[in-house]
C-alpha cells in the first residue's frame, strides 16, 4: 500500500530542483500533485531521477521487469507525468520540474475530461503567485528573450540564442505544439486572441523528441514560417535561458496568457524572463506618432507618448515585435552597451549549478 506521505515526499523533491515547487499553508500544491497522480504515479515519480536514464537502470532500482516498467512509464508519458528522450537508440526516461515540465501537459491529458481540467487550472492559477517565489525569485533568469531578427540592425553580429531563424535551423528535429498557456487561460474562463500553433520544441538530434507526447513534426522551413507569422501577430520569442543547442523551446508569448511574461509584467517576478541583448530605439525624425508601437505592440508598456514616443530602456525587453508595424520604418532594434549585457549560462546545466547556488542549496 502506497502511503499518502507520498505527495509530500514528492513535492519536496520537487521543491529540490532549480526551479522549486514551494510548500503553501493550505497544503494547495499537495492538491495539485493527487490531480495529476495516482499514489502508485506519484511514487514512480519520486523515483525517478531528473536527468535521463534507461528504462533497465529504473526497472532495477524499483524492482520490476524492464517490459513491466516500460509499459508503466509509457502510460506515464502519454499523461505527461514523466518525458522520454531517444538517446542512442534507447528510451530515457526522467522526472521533470512542475512548470515549464509536466504541469503544461495537464491542460491537454486526454484520459481527463474538460471538467476536471478546469478544475486544474483553478488551482494553478491559484498556485502560480506561489510558484513564482522560487520559479521567478532566483538568477540567472528561466528564460530569454529572442529578438524579431528582421529588426535588428544590419551589420550588428549577434550571439545564436539572439537570432531565432538560427536557433529554429541549427535543430534537426522540431515539434510544433498548440500554445499550452493560451489552451490553460481559456480552460479557465480567460481565451485569446492569439493563434495556438506557434510553440516549438527542438533538439540538436534527430531522434531524441521523437517519443514527444504533443504536438506534431515539422521542417526547419515550415518553423520559420511559423516563427514569421508569430512575429506579424506580435508574439514575443522566449526560450530557455542558456546559450546550447541540445534540447529547447521556441515559445510565441502574449503577456495575457504566457507564464513566463505575465510573471514579469504582472507579479514583477525578476527572473521569470530576461530581456534580449538589444532595445528598441525610435528615430523621432522619421516617426509619424500614429502610437501602434505603444499602444498595441509593446508587451511591456516600454514606449511612452512624451512630446512623440521613446523608449524606456530599462523596461524594454528587446522582442521587437514594435519594429513591424511601424509605417516608417522609424523603429529599429539596437545592441545595449556591453556593461548593460547579462551574463548567459554556458547550457541547462550551468543554468541549474546557478539557481541552486542562488537558492542556497
Amino acid at each position: 500500500m502506497v502511503s499518502e506521505d507520498i505527495y509530500r515526499m514528492l513535492a519536496r523533491k520537487l521543491d529540490s530542483f532549480p526551479h522549486g515547487f514551494p510548500a503553501t499553508e493550505n497544503g494547495l500544491e499537495l492538491d495539485i500533485l493527487r490531480w495529476i497522480f495516482t499514489p502508485a504515479e506519484a511514487e514512480i515519480a519520486f523515483n525517478l531521477s531528473p536527468s535521463p536514464e534507461p528504462v533497465s537502470v529504473i526497472a532495477e532500482r524499483l524492482g520490476k521487469s524492464e517490459a513491466e516498467m516500460e509499459a508503466i512509464l509509457d502510460d506515464m508519458r502519454l499523461k505527461w507525468q514523466t518525458f522520454c528522450l531517444v538517446i542512442d537508440g534507447k528510451h530515457c526516461y526522467l522526472l521533470p520540474p512542475f512548470f515549464p515540465g509536466f504541469h503544461e501537459g495537464q491542460v491537454v491529458r486526454p484520459d481527463k475530461p474538460i471538467e476536471d481540467r478546469k478544475h486544474y487550472t483553478t488551482m494553478y492559477e491559484e498556485y502560480y503567485p506561489q510558484l513564482l517565489k522560487t520559479l521567478g525569485g532566483y538568477a540567472p533568469a528561466l528564460t530569454r528573450v529572442v529578438p524579431v531578427s528582421v529588426s535588428v540592425e544590419p551589420g550588428l553580429k549577434i550571439r545564436r540564442i539572439d537570432d531565432v531563424f538560427r536557433i529554429i535551423e541549427s535543430a534537426k528535429s522540431i515539434f510544433l505544439m498548440e500554445c499550452v498557456c493560451r489552451k490553460e487561460k481559456a480552460l479557465y474562463g480567460q481565451p485569446c486572441k492569439h493563434s495556438l500553433e506557434v510553440c516549438m520544441a527542438l533538439s540538436d538530434q534527430e531522434e531524441m523528441l521523437s517519443n514527444w507526447p504533443y504536438g506534431r513534426v515539422i521542417s526547419v522551413e515550415e518553423a520559420i514560417d511559423v516563427a514569421i507569422k508569430a512575429e506579424k501577430e506580435g508574439l514575443v520569442h522566449t526560450t530557455y535561458n542558456a546559450d546550447e543547442s541540445g534540447i529547447t523551446c521556441l515559445c510565441a508569448c502574449c503577456p495575457c496568457c504566457s507564464g513566463f511574461l505575465s510573471g514579469l509584467a504582472k507579479y514583477k517576478a525578476p527572473y521569470m524572463v530576461t530581456r534580449s541583448s538589444f532595445t528598441a530605439w525610435i528615430d523621432e525624425t522619421e516617426c509619424e506618432r500614429c502610437g501602434v508601437c505603444a499602444n498595441e505592440r509593446c508587451p511591456m508598456g516600454a514606449i511612452k507618448e512624451d512630446d512623440g514616443y521613446r523608449v524606456i530602456p530599462e523596461r524594454c525587453i528587446g522582442c521587437g515585435v514594435c519594429t513591424s508595424t511601424c509605417p516608417t520604418g522609424a523603429i529599429r532594434l539596437v545592441r545595449r552597451p556591453d556593461s548593460e549585457l547579462e551574463s548567459l549560462p554556458s547550457g541547462l546545466e550551468d543554468w541549474a549549478v546557478k539557481r541552486m547556488g542562488e537558492r542556497g542549496m
